[in-house]
Parts: structure tokens; sequence; C-alpha cells
């Protein structure tokens, strides 16, 4: 920061990255890899210019040697100084940074052993060849990590945040020859005393791939679906990214025009939460400096708020709401932290008793979204519904709608469980086209 002031840069802001990782690798009751990682890299921001208009350049590198450093602020000026003036980029204001740092609790003590994570992911996989129907298996995987970010602006800031992570996985193959079928579990948390039990992780991979065999054909129709929380976070990943600062000041967001109007049912609620205690997705402050703050993003059906870093603010002349995100190497912009939508006042099975034929969607497959007509077509598999009740598994299906419509038609479950960094409970949606063969 000194070298880069005294350089000739006009503000800056440094960030730097450790991290340490360790991953193995377990299939068929032997341990196929050990890869383990290291890292250290720093990325310097600078900007020439006053106020009103910047020109700016980013420079990383993971060399942190004296002559490495004084090289790559040079750079920074020079690149910066050939740079186009940016009108709505910068440092963010004094009173918008973190004065007060919450403790999250993301940091576990505990570092488990290779043998400790050969233990897990041998467990997993053990687990789930034993359930009757399974076959092979295409792998079971344990990780732990210790990440360290740290963030030191021109403008006074300078704060570190520490982080842990744990995670088990498996995926294995139900039946023989060309009745065959897949699937998994896995589960990611910051300690590793949250984490479900590797027997557990292998047991529900084996029952999922188990109970998708012998999979029919529906025909074309028009039908009622529910969407397994699994696959149905995925429309709040839609959603995150129609409501992402920079997608709207560029005009290319289906709900570009749709602030302060109803975009869901009455019902629903949908939060951004930085400051979820041990959450995935959880950070005391953006990558900006700026305090992080929960966000009310839908509120009875309401769409609330854009997720917005300083950039993307600026340009809509709004204030930055503590949603920057951003790597070593390049600028901050707009992403959510724990995003989740607030469980409904029925059960799953309540949700499903009165279809009389629909589908119960656990896989989502390809990318046929288009985020600036809300247009959605995905390749699915699950179950059949009759009369309320599951029955049979279905493949090679599509379901097709526009989320707009989508939106408007959703019911929430009662069953959100803090499993990811987006979490939603079991969704219906009225009417969607559904084609089969």
């Amino acid at each position: 920061m000194e070298k880069a002031l005294k350089s000739g840069a006009d503000a800056a802001d440094v960030v730097m990255s450790e991290s340490n990782d360790v991953s193995i690798r377990w299939r068929l009751g032997n341990l196929e890899s050990i890869e383990r990682a290291e890292t250290e890299s720093l990325g310097l921001r600078v900007f020439v210019g006053k106020k009103g208009g910047f020109q700016q350049a980013i420079v990383s590198s993971n060399d942190l040697s004296e002559k490495a450093i004084a090289e790559l602020t040079e750079r920074a000026i020079a690149m910066a100084k050939l740079a186009p003036v940016d009108p709505f980029g910068g440092l963010v204001e004094e009173n918008l940074l973190a004065k007060e740092i919450p403790e999250l609790d993301l940091l576990d003590s505990f570092a488990p052993s290779d043998e400790k994570l050969e233990e897990w992911a041998a467990k997993a996989e053990q687990s789930a060849l034993e359930v009757k129907g399974v076959t092979n298996s295409d792998g079971s995987d344990a990780n732990y990590s210790l990440d360290r970010f740290a963030l030191v602006t021109s403008n006074g800031f300078a704060r570190e945040q520490d982080a842990s992570s744990f995670s088990a996985s498996v995926s294995v193959i139900a039946g023989k020859g060309t009745n065959m079928e897949t699937d998994y579990d896995y589960h990611v948390t910051r300690h590793a005393e949250d984490l479900k039990l590797p027997e557990k992780i292998g047991r529900t991979a084996g029952e999922r791939a188990v109970k998708r065999l012998k999979p029919r054909k529906i025909k074309t129709c028009q039908a009622p679906v529910i969407f397994d929380p699994r696959v149905a976070k995925s429309l709040l990943g839609s959603l995150s990214g129609a409501i992402n600062g920079a997608a709207i000041a560029r005009g290319t967001s289906f709900l570009k025009d749709k602030m302060n109007q109803q975009i869901f049912p009455e019902n629903v609620n949908i939060i951004d939460n930085p400051l979820r205690l041990r959450g995935i997705n959880s950070e005391a402050f953006d990558s900006e400096g700026v305090a992080g703050k929960t966000l009310s993003v839908v509120e009875n059906g309401i769409l609330k708020t854009w997720l917005l870093d300083l950039r993307s603010a600026n340009k809509l002349g709004l204030k930055t709401n503590g949603r920057a995100s951003r790597s070593i190497s390049s600028p901050p912009h707009p992403s959510h932290s724990n995003f989740y939508m607030e469980g409904g006042n029925v059960s799953p099975a309540e949700l499903m008793s009165d279809i009389k034929e629909g589908v119960y969607i656990t896989d989502l497959f390809g990318m046929g979204i288009n985020g600036v007509t809300g247009d959605y077509s995905q390749g699915a598999a699950g179950f059949f519904i009759e009369k309320g009740q599951i029955t049979y598994p279905i493949s090679e299906i599509t379901i097709a709608g526009n989320l707009k419509d989508m939106f408007m038609k959703l019911i929430p479950a009662n069953d959100l469980v803090f499993y990811y960094g987006t979490n939603c409970p079991t969704l219906r949606i009225e009417g969607m086209t559904i084609a089969g063969s």
C-alpha cells in the first residue's frame, strides 16, 4: 500500500489470500489420491485520478518478495495510466466501512489428520456400497481447508477473515448392464462437529441411486412440478443472477423493471444473511470492506433490493449494500452470501397431496435458462406423482416455463434446512410444461 501511494496512486486496495487444503480420494476400498495445496497470493488494485473518474488497474502475484512487490506496484501504476477513465469505480466511503467485526464462528481449531480424512471417505463409500442394489462406486472424497483473506484500503480499512471448511461426498452406481443409475450426496460445514456422519452421507447416496432404477418415460403434458430442496435452490440461483446489480445496470435481467413489485406470492420471503453463525457463505465484511448486514430481498412476495457492490450501485444511483465479492486478480462484483427462502406452512406431503398427476424433480441438467427473458428449459429426472404419492422413477424429460410465471405460481413447503450456501425448502410450481416421449 505504501509503495503504491508513493509511486503515484491516488488510492489503492490490497487483498491477500492464504489457503491450506487437503483432499482425500477413495474408491472401492482403496486410497486413490491425497492432494495437498498451500497457496499464498496478493492482489493490488490502484486508482489514478480524482473523484469523478478514476483510471484503475489490478495486478496479482504469488511471489511476495520485496523485489516482486516493487515490480508489481510499478506495473500496476503504469497499467492504470493507460486505462480508460471509469466514472463509477473507486473505494467505498469511509462511513460504510466495517468498524466492529462480529464473531461469526467460522474457524474450527480442529485440523483432521490425513488418516482421519481417509476414515471419513472410507466410511462414506462403505456405507453406500452396503445398500442393497448398489453395484459400483464413482468414489468418495473428504476435504479440509483453512482459508485466510485480508483486505487493506488506502482510506483506512485493514481487516482479516479466517475460516475453515470440512466436506465429505460420495457417488455410487446401482444396477447392472443397461439398467444402471447413479446418484450422490455431500455435505460441507465450517466446523467438523456439524458435518453429517459419513455413514449417513453414504447411505443417502446409495438409497437415492437404487430408487432411480428402472425409470420410465412419460408423455408430454402440463402438470404441477415439485422441486426437491437440492434442486429447488437452483431457482434461487436464477433469482440471484436476475437481481445482480451488474446485470440490472446493463439492462440484461428479466427483473430489471420489477423493483417494489410483486414477483412471488404474498407468503414468500427471501433473505440474504452474511452474518449467519457458522454459515457457509458468511462474512463480517465484503470484498470492499463494507460491513455485512442482513437483506430482506423479497418481502411478502415483493422485490425489495438489488445485490450491489460499489460500482453497480454508482451506475444505478444507489448505495452499495455490501455484496461485493472479489478474487485476487479481478475487480469486485456483486454476489449473494447465505441466500435462502423461508419455509411455508405445509409439509412436503401436504404440498403434493392433491396432485392427481405430476412430477417430483431430484436432478436437473443443461444450460437452458435465459437471464434476459426469463425463459426456462431444463433437462430433468425424478419421480412420477399419482394421487398425491411419489410412485415410479422417470427420466429423459424436460421441464419448461418462464421464471416470471414460475415465481408467481411457487408454493414453499415447511422443510427448510440450512444445508448449503443457498437453501430452499421443497417447492411446488403449477402448470409447467413437461416434455416427455
